[in-house]
């Protein structure tokens, strides 16, 4: 039989081959994608007499991946992704704002944003099935670039190739500090307040962590930070609560995270305030682009009350 003429995996050998794959238990496998353990047997049988190789080494205990088997599943794997995704992206054609968003958020924006951002949702686009995941930056980045994310809500600018920024707004950095603390809710301290500062840093792997890093040196400060830090703001807080110091926080965390204690207080900085950008994200040439962007400007709007100041346009 010449190569043009050579017979072709279906779609449900690759399907079961790959459930076995993961599950290496033909039941487990079989339950998991809703076919009989006969039926699936037989699919991944026929897949090795198509493609002429071996794929599963079968016991009378468990069921073993073949070194065929093993590098064929991550192509199995690979091809029911893509065609996942094309099927999403016909039914996203065939009518807008319908079917599943798999939108990526960061920590430091999420629990301030995604209210907002549900709501808008739910009132105006209720047939979309929203999945959010909050990752750090470096995680949502390759999720989006490898098709396990839809679309980011993230601190900008990211300046990674293929990925699109759909800005939304600026928001200036507040300084939290103890109640007797000398900058304890001033209305203008300057930036070169921060040489002098314990600030408290999230850790690594945030991007507000470089952000505050930054202002820092911006501000002409050349040494790190304290070595304290935290893995998420409201821990941030209650450190600086204590009395360990001080720390950077947005203006959108400011009523959450702000009021957790009662020894706290803010300070703003003179102008002009330090400062990031938040925006959506997506791949460059997005088959949903035009829905993305429509949801972008509908958020713009949505975040009007949110102390920001909102971007004209994406």
């Amino acid at each position: 039989m010449t190569a043009g003429k050579r017979r072709q995996p279906s779609l449900s050998q690759l399907r079961a081959f790959a459930a076995v794959a993961e599950h290496l238990h033909f039941r487990d496998a079989a339950a998991a994608i809703g076919m009989s353990q006969p039926a699936l047997s037989g699919a991944v049988s026929a897949l090795e007499q198509i493609l002429g190789v071996t794929l599963l080494e079968r016991t009378t205990r468990k069921v073993l991946l073949s070194p065929a088997g093993e590098r064929l599943a991550v192509r199995a794997k690979a091809v029911l992704t893509e065609v996942g995704a094309l099927l999403e992206e016909a039914e996203a054609v065939r009518a807008p704002f319908t079917g599943a968003l798999r939108l990526g958020v960061i920590p430091t924006v999420a629990p301030y944003l995604l209210p907002t951002v549900l709501r808008l949702v739910h009132g105006r686009y209720p047939d979309l099935d929203l999945q959010v995941h909050e990752e750090q930056t470096a995680s949502l980045i390759d999720g989006l670039t490898s098709g396990r994310l839809d679309l980011l809500l993230l601190a900008v600018p990211l300046g990674v190739p293929g990925i699109a920024e759909l800005p939304l707004f600026d928001e200036d950095f507040v300084l939290v500090t103890p109640p007797d603390h000398w900058l304890g809710g001033r209305e203008d301290i300057p930036r070169e307040a921060l040489k002098e500062l314990n600030l408290l840093l999230l850790d690594e792997g945030h991007c507000l962590r470089d952000q505050a890093l930054d202002i820092c040196r911006e501000a002409g400060r050349a040494d790190a930070p304290v070595a304290t830090t935290a893995a998420g703001l409201a821990t941030l807080v209650q450190l600086v609560a204590g009395g360990l110091g001080c720390t950077l926080l947005p203006r959108t965390a400011l009523r959450v995270e702000a009021t957790r204690s009662t020894r706290l207080l803010t300070g703003y900085f003179a102008d002009p305030a330090p400062s990031r950008r938040v925006a959506l994200a997506m791949r460059t040439g997005a088959a949903r682009g035009a829905e993305y962007r429509e949801l972008a400007t509908a958020l713009r709007e949505a975040l009007r009350p949110l102390p920001v100041r909102l971007l004209a346009h994406g």
